[in-house]
């Protein structure tokens, strides 16, 4: 690809916005693009099955954009509407986690796509761009975001108490929503620095029962990258180096300092390849217990009510994520028994209490979560789970998940994915309309305008 002559080597921000100004379709190969369309099809469904109306964050959010109004110039995706594109990517954004069912990033610790992706169908969508350049903005915020994350080291960021994905999240819904603007290498290094001055989110929310402030984080995130963008282009100045600069990010988010993970192998291997797929809605330390359960009761022939304590031995930086959360998406001792019991977790389990059942709220109360030393050294790259079943008869069953069904290690096929995304979409949509998508999505390099994608992820007033 064509970088901009005369950036200087040493600076970190100076190549990355480069980079992030000039990338495009033609640097990403088959297989990236492949990818690529994976995950959108993948975060659309998500998005389409968080819209109903009946969860509140949902109802919430659209109703306040709706309320806002401004120029229609970019989908709420699953209502009937358009709205200004800063508007779109704070609600799409919020309902881009709101089921956490979307790909993230393990290493970096980064729910990217639920950031990215809403940022960059909001912008493309305003601007016309086609599908490739909708694919290559994806690609490139994803590993924006992943990289900031590493550099910040997302282990500090959440012994602080920022949210990872909301923080480094900022910084590639800029850099995708900076690339779809045509903005030239200083001005995504400004609007780099805008978003430094914006990045935010807090794990307060671990607490907040209502799970409405928990997908908010992204939503915020992608609102701010495209408003740094947009600042960007009409001049508005920033920090001119928010990661070298005084009062620079690393000092203020998490002390730590990892500058070559900005730039480190740029352009030449990229985050998204690493992203993995969930097949249960819950965050991403219980899928892996979810697939070893399931696979012994499965090999063993053990109905629900024969299981008499599970318990997960998992890395001790985890544990205080599931053992006995507030938040039910969070919660090891609610998650195991309704995935036991359904052979599936959705969204409509973590945003109703299923402890009404008897037979969950009695088997949550044998549900144990163990920290190991020896699981955390291999954290945060690899959540290795360990499961111990215990039947009412005293048979022990223990099984090591290392790679749970979605992770690019085990991959989910083609199929699979196109499968979960008609599960998910048809609760918002009709089949035919949802089988529309994923046509488009299939071939979405070769369409002229996405507007001809958001059109189909709006419902008929």
């Amino acid at each position: 690809m064509d970088v901009k002559t005369g950036s200087k080597p040493g600076r970190h921000i100076e190549r990355l916005a480069d980079f992030a100004a000039c990338f495009n379709y033609k640097d990403i190969s088959d297989e990236v693009a492949q990818q690529a369309k994976l995950v959108l099809l993948d975060t659309l469904g998500v998005i389409l099955a968080a819209s109903l109306e009946r969860y509140s964050a949902a109802r919430i959010v659209t109703e306040f954009v709706r309320a806002l109004g401004g120029a229609p110039e970019s989908t709420i995706i699953g209502r009937d509407f358009k709205t200004s594109c800063v508007n779109a990517a704070l609600a799409n954004g919020t309902l881009g986690y709101y089921a956490d069912m979307e790909p993230f990033h393990r290493g970096s610790i980064v729910h990217a796509a639920a950031v990215v992706v809403p940022s960059s169908l909001a912008v493309g969508e305003r601007e016309g761009a086609d599908g490739k350049q909708l694919l290559a903005a994806i690609v490139l915020g994803i590993d924006v975001a992943c990289r900031v994350s590493y550099a910040l080291d997302p282990r500090a960021l959440y012994q602080r108490g920022f949210h990872p994905s909301a923080v480094a999240g900022c910084f590639g819904a800029t850099a995708a929503a900076g690339n779809l603007l045509g903005l030239d290498g200083p001005q995504i290094q400004n609007a780099f620095g805008l978003a430094g001055t914006q990045a935010s989110g807090l794990l307060a929310w671990v607490s907040d029962y209502t799970e409405n402030s928990r997908p908010f984080n992204m939503g915020i995130a992608a609102r701010n990258g495209v408003t740094s963008a947009l600042l960007a282009r009409m001049g508005f100045g920033g920090a001119p180096d928010i990661f070298e600069g005084k009062y620079d990010l690393f000092t203020a988010f998490s002390g730590e300092r990892h500058l070559n993970e900005l730039t480190d192998g740029l352009g030449k291997r990229f985050s998204i390849m690493e992203m993995a797929f969930k097949l249960y809605s819950c965050v991403g330390w219980l899928p892996p217990g979810l697939d070893g359960l399931l696979s012994i009761v499965d090999e063993q022939k053990l109905a629900f009510e024969q299981v008499a304590q599970i318990t997960l031995r998992i890395a001790e930086s985890g544990v205080p994520i599931i053992d006995n959360n507030e938040l039910k998406s969070h919660c090891a001792q609610y998650i195991l028994p309704i995935g036991l019991l359904n052979r599936r977790v959705t969204i409509d389990d973590i945003l109703q209490d299923r402890r009404t059942d008897p037979r969950i709220q009695a088997l949550s109360e044998h549900v144990y979560v163990v920290g190991d030393a020896e699981l955390e050294k291999t954290f945060p790259d690899l959540r290795r789970t360990i499961v111990e079943v215990v039947t009412n008869d005293g048979k022990r069953f223990v099984r090591q998940v290392d790679y749970p069904k979605g992770y690019p290690e085990n991959p989910l096929t083609q199929a699979e994915v196109e499968g979960k995304f008609l599960d998910m979409a048809t609760s918002a949509l009709s089949l035919r309309q949802a089988e529309k998508i994923v046509a488009l999505v299939k071939t979405i390099e070769r369409v002229a305008n996405i507007e001809e994608l958001a059109g189909t992820l709006r419902i008929e007033s």
